[in-house]
């Protein structure tokens, strides 16, 4: 099966959505399918406004034909709503083809954020993009019982997974600082509210690992913080697996694959009771969630680190990529002119 995912989230950039995007691609050839992605590369770009160092592609009409016809996919999947999204979407809809799509970013509010356009707009403009799609894959039931309540309809699972051969607990990177250490790791940028956890009176030390617009700001208004800028690979492994608890701040995230790294190094996780920690931590042994993150923070010391790496274990990438294409088989999109009717007891789209 060839499939060809369209994103406007894709290296040199280091989120949540290319770490799903690339380990998805490596766990789907072993289950014979052959993913292919439609990327900025090779696209002009301009900075994103209120966000330095962040770019998006100006996709032209012809160069993106040319691309998804080279690829002769099978299934077409859009991945972001940004320009690589929409301009696949139209190729689609002028065409009468069938795709579907996935809601990883919460746009809306991170948007609202930081220009002050209500979020509503942005949720009307997120369901016209999405209405056009066969499925519109989430992460985690409390988000799908989110978005069918804004009118999102036709909304199926996909679930996220973690390299556990990458994220382990052993050869912790050597920190000399005072414990216990507790250490945030993703973009540093508004939207994300690590304030929330730098603002809290916590023993030992806080860390903080990631570069964003925020970084400079936050620095300085928090010297007593460890900042130490973007890790990779092994190095990001060994330094989850140094700290004594894992604190994931936001209010906005989808579901937050690092929750999953974490713990796949034996590092528990505090967090807000919210979309993505709700569905990840819930009641279990494995973290702490509390509206007030300090408490979170505190009581998730008293985790086992064996019950976080043993609840990681069961969330493989090639269990998620096996139901991104069991997904795509049951609607047979793309190259037809229309997805196929849904049998009787088919139960991957909720609407």
């Amino acid at each position: 099966m060839r499939i060809l995912i369209a994103t406007d989230a894709w290296h040199p950039q280091v989120n949540g959505v290319v770490r799903t995007l690339t380990s998805l691609a490596a766990s789907a050839k072993g289950l014979g399918a052959d993913i292919e992605f439609l990327t900025p590369d090779g696209f002009p770009s301009v900075g994103v406004p209120t966000y330095p160092g962040l770019r998006i592609a100006l996709p032209n009409r012809r160069e993106i034909i040319s691309r998804i016809e080279a690829a002769q996919p099978d299934a077409l999947h859009i991945a972001t709503e940004g320009p690589i999204g929409w301009a696949a979407r139209a190729y689609c809809r002028r065409r009468d083809l069938a795709f579907t799509t996935s809601y990883t970013t919460r746009f809306p509010e991170y948007v609202s954020v930081r220009t002050g356009i209500p979020d509503s707009v942005g949720y009307a403009v997120m369901r016209h993009f999405h209405a056009a799609s066969s499925m519109i894959m989430v992460a985690t039931d409390s988000l799908r019982q989110e978005l069918n309540g804004r009118g999102f309809k036709k909304l199926g699972f996909w679930t996220r997974g973690v390299d556990t051969n990458l994220f382990r607990p052993d050869e912790p990177a050597i920190l000399d600082l005072p414990r216990p250490i507790f250490m945030t790791m993703g973009r540093v940028a508004i939207e994300k509210n690590i304030e929330a956890f730098l603002s809290l009176d916590l023993p030992g030390s806080k860390v903080v690992v990631g570069d964003g617009p925020q970084k400079t700001m936050l620095e300085q208004k928090y010297p007593d913080v460890v900042f130490l800028g973007e890790k990779k690979g092994k190095d990001l492994s060994s330094h989850l697996a140094a700290a004594d608890v894992f604190v994931f701040p936001s209010l906005t995230d989808t579901f937050g694959v690092v929750q999953l790294e974490a713990l796949a190094c034996g590092t528990p996780v505090a967090a807000f009771p919210v979309t993505g920690p709700l569905d990840v931590i819930a009641d279990r042994p494995i973290g702490a969630l509390d509206k007030d993150l300090r408490v979170a923070c505190l009581r998730a010391l008293e985790m086992s680190r064996e019950t976080c790496r043993n609840f990681a274990l069961e969330r493989s990438w090639e269990n998620s990529a096996r139901q991104f294409i069991g997904n795509l088989t049951a609607l047979q999109p793309s190259r037809a002119l229309r997805p196929t009717p849904r049998v009787a007891g088919q139960s991957a789209v909720q609407n």
